[in-house]
């Protein structure tokens, strides 16, 4: 009888910390995604209207030093590491995704090749590094926007002075070959614990 006292107490014991872990969860998600998601729409928005107003060409300034700035305010009003990554970077030095991103973008991949739509494809969990340091980490995947097919469409179809400036700026750059609705990356954001 006492060891089975013993072990009710102790499978009540986990089952209260999995709740309340469960719990933590899905509020690190709400509120990660209400923090940081915003400023997405913000990137879209000055990259179509740099597209529109000075052509791609320039757009490509926009996107190599406003969307960076715009998540270093996000990261020094949080203190959270944000940034955009992808398996196919244009920017290795910045975009270039650590272990736990790269597997979510796969699967983010393998979840839109199944059917499911990109701008819903999301994933929050708390993990343990190897030092013992626990974070929330959070990925929102990025579709392909049409305006984004500009400059990471088809690389044969990019305009020569498009390609020139990609060259200059980007020497690097794998970031080609998309259509509309795919997946190009994901904001990626890693907050302490």
């Amino acid at each position: 009888m006492r060891m089975s006292t013993s072990l009710l107490l102790t499978c009540s014991l986990v089952s209260a910390a999995q709740l309340a872990w469960a719990q933590d969860t899905a509020s690190l998600l709400t509120d990660t995604r209400q923090t940081a998601v915003p400023v997405l729409p913000k990137v879209v928005q000055a990259m179509q209207t740099a597209v529109k107003e000075q052509g791609p060409v320039v757009a490509i300034a926009v996107c190599k030093e406003k969307a960076p700035r715009l998540l270093q305010e996000m990261r020094q009003q949080t203190g959270w590491d944000i940034r955009r990554v992808s398996l196919k970077t244009r920017n290795p030095a910045t975009g270039t995704p650590d272990v736990w991103e790269a597997r979510q973008l796969a699967d983010f991949d393998l979840k839109a090749a199944n059917g499911a739509k990109p701008k819903q494809l999301e994933i929050g969990e708390i993990v343990t590094a190897a030092d013992g340091k626990r974070s929330y980490r959070y990925m929102k995947a990025l579709p392909v926007a049409e305006v984004c097919v500009t400059c990471h469409g088809p690389a044969e179809l990019l305009s020569d002075d498009l390609k020139a400036a990609l060259a200059r700026d980007y020497p690097h750059d794998r970031a080609t070959g998309y259509a509309p609705g795919e997946i190009r990356g994901a904001l990626s954001v890693k907050r302490p614990l």
